[in-house]
């Protein structure tokens, strides 16, 4: 798989333009981070991709996981984003209809979360 590199100087289009072609390509793509800045930069450009996604009626879930690398000797914790096709009409419900969970983002009392 190839890994998306993304820096807090990083352009979240260029970034987002990349995530969309691996996912049109080959239906996942990995970004990996270091720091606020360019975790930032990374999950705008995950939520520019949808909106290059959308017109192909493609959407996308992300995985965020944390990582541990080695820079100049020194462990750091990173982020690891994988991202995959999902069906388009289910991610488009979960994302505009938030009235269909509590106002603090979990499902209604009455209602058991649906397993993933």
């Amino acid at each position: 798989m190839n890994v998306l590199k993304v820096a807090a100087q990083s352009k979240p289009t260029a970034v987002a333009g990349a995530v969309a072609g691996l996912i049109r390509e080959e239906g996942h793509a990995e970004l990996q981070a270091i720091g606020a800045g360019a975790v930032n930069q990374a999950i705008k450009a995950i939520a520019i991709s949808r909106s290059y996604l959308s017109s192909q009626h493609l959407d996308i879930i992300c995985v965020p996981t944390f990582m541990e690398v080695e820079i100049n000797h020194a462990q750091r914790t990173g982020m690891r984003l994988v991202v995959e096709r999902w069906d388009y009409d289910h991610v488009h419900r979960i994302a505009c209809e938030p009235e269909h969970s509590s106002p603090d983002g979990w499902p209604p009392d009455d209602e058991e979360p649906s397993p993933a």
